[in-house]
């Protein structure tokens, strides 16, 4: 029975009432950090919400924003996209965990704030991968937040701000800034972190001057420093995306459209050329959104943006296994498909392959080729942004590779994309996370791994340390985190040289 009084906090907005839980944690739901983004607002900088009279019930999930469902072949990832868009219009929102005792007092707790992947058009606070009480009984106050999505969040329009999804996370980030403290965080040690496209925003942040100061380490989870669109690549999505509508390719034209017109609009994008004479598709043609910078963040980064943030970046041994096991393209992969692949990713394809054909020889197409686009997706760019930052020894770099194999689908999804997700929220013992199609498989997850893992994230961000040894140019010490963790000196050389 939950005999304790739910927890009032006071936000510079209102107060809100959370629900306390029956592990001694405290959870806020569905606060907002900014306005409601409506009409033309979609296409705007995030704006300050209005403050509210009385206590704010924050006791259940809210809106998230305007997406339509994903669904990714035989296996299931509901539990990482969640249901789909749960409407509603004051949708641009943290969620708050933190130990219940620390909700009444001004603490100086570890904050994390996670932004989560989807493709920059899917994802949500209520996804059940998401849920941050491990963090608040760790003493860790947890924010989870919802950005624009989409066409409102990501397409580079004539008259709007580009990145609008990347300045909500800048803006939740002000918010946690003026707020934390009331719910026992320390607004001077916040670590930003994020998965996927979260990950790729995070790299964004590490590369905005105006989020500077606002949080003191970043963790990048099967992101990319590299995956920026140019803008002259952004203009192909805008002009398709209009065409779709019927409308001009302006501000003031996408502002009279629903977000319903919206949301449908963009899942017709797909396939869209955007090779140019000077720049390949990071994206490799999996989505048509992304950040849109003409400088890579890797390249900022390079330059000396964020240097005074820790920086802890990763990826996992199989990332691309998401995209071919569950649709059937792994098996079934040839000689000709490893090509296509290696042309999509790379100026020289043929010295590519030959590259993972020498470091792999016993390699099937299937694992030339997931390999080719795990790297062309996620490793190429998480190398070089982790190269950049530790040229700049102000603060620390640390990296790893999450190797532990899923044994879903017959043992072939294996240590994708997305798998590492439960360890770090220890959230490994779910139920809908278990079974031959879904992501952790039929065998029963290592729980000592989760521990191990959640206390990892944990003590990064308590210290700016994960417990190994940092990442430099010349070593390039990696943390091997499997049922066992290895430390290893600069792993898949051969590979790494080949994108340089």
């Amino acid at each position: 029975m939950n005999h304790h009084p739910d927890p009032v906090v006071t936000t510079a907005q209102g107060a809100v009432r959370g629900l306390h839980q029956d592990d001694g944690t405290a959870a806020f739901l569905n606060i907002p950090y900014a306005a409601p983004p409506l009409g033309a607002g979609r296409f705007a900088p995030p704006q300050p919400h209005e403050p509210w009279d009385g206590v704010r019930d924050a006791t259940a999930p809210g809106p998230n924003a305007p997406q339509s469902e994903r669904r990714l072949g035989s296996i299931d990832m509901s539990p990482y996209f969640g249901a789909g868009w749960s409407r509603g219009e004051d949708y641009l929102t943290v969620n708050v965990w933190t130990p219940a005792a620390a909700a009444s007092a001004e603490g100086d707790l570890p904050v994390m704030v996670f932004v989560h992947g989807g493709g920059f058009v899917a994802g949500s606070t209520r996804s059940a991968l998401y849920d941050g009480s491990a963090f608040a009984r760790d003493g860790v106050v947890l924010v989870t937040l919802n950005y624009r999505l989409g066409i409102a969040g990501f397409l580079d329009i004539p008259g709007a701000p580009a990145n609008r999804g990347l300045l909500d996370v800048v803006a939740a980030l002000r918010w946690v800034r003026e707020n934390i403290a009331a719910f026992g965080g320390d607004p001077a040690n916040v670590t930003l972190f994020g998965q996927s496209a979260g990950a790729t925003i995070v790299g964004g942040v590490l590369a905005t001057p105006d989020a500077a100061g606002l949080f003191r380490r970043a963790i990048v989870q099967s992101g990319s420093g590299l995956g920026a669109f140019t803008t002259e690549q952004a203009a192909r999505v805008t002009e398709a995306a209009a065409a779709a509508l019927g409308i001009e390719p302006h501000a003031d034209a996408f502002a009279d459209v629903s977000d319903e017109r919206l949301v449908e609009a963009a899942s017709r994008l797909a396939g869209i050329d955007l090779q140019t004479a000077t720049h390949h598709d990071p994206l490799i043609g999996l989505s048509p959104f992304s950040l849109v910078l003409d400088t890579q963040p890797a390249v900022s980064v390079a330059a000396g943006l964020s240097a005074d943030v820790d920086l802890l970046v990763g990826t996992n041994t199989e990332e691309g296994n998401l995209y071919l096991v569950p649709v059937d393209k792994y098996a079934t992969s040839t000689a000709e498909d490893v090509d296509d692949t290696a042309a999509r990713s790379h100026p020289d394809p043929a010295r590519l392959v030959e590259t993972y054909r020498k470091a792999r020889p016993e390699a099937s197409f299937g694992e030339l080729r997931s390999a080719i686009m795990g790297d062309a997706l996620f490793g190429a760019g998480s190398r070089a942004l982790a190269g950049a930052h530790a040229a700049h020894p102000i603060s620390a770099t640390y990296a790893y590779e999450f190797a532990w194999r899923s044994t879903a689908l017959g043992g072939q999804l294996g240590a994708t994309h997305a798998v590492e997700l439960p360890f770090v929220f220890d959230l490994a013992q779910l139920p809908q996370l278990r079974g031959e199609g879904a992501l952790l498989g039929p065998d029963k997850p290592p729980a000592e791994l989760a521990a191990r893992m959640h206390e990892t994230w944990v003590r990064f961000a308590a210290t700016g340390s994960p417990g190994w040894d940092p990442y430099d140019t010349e070593h390039r010490a990696t943390m091997r985190i499997d049922a066992e963790w290895t430390q290893v000196d600069d792993p898949r050389s051969q590979e790494r040289q080949a994108w340089t």
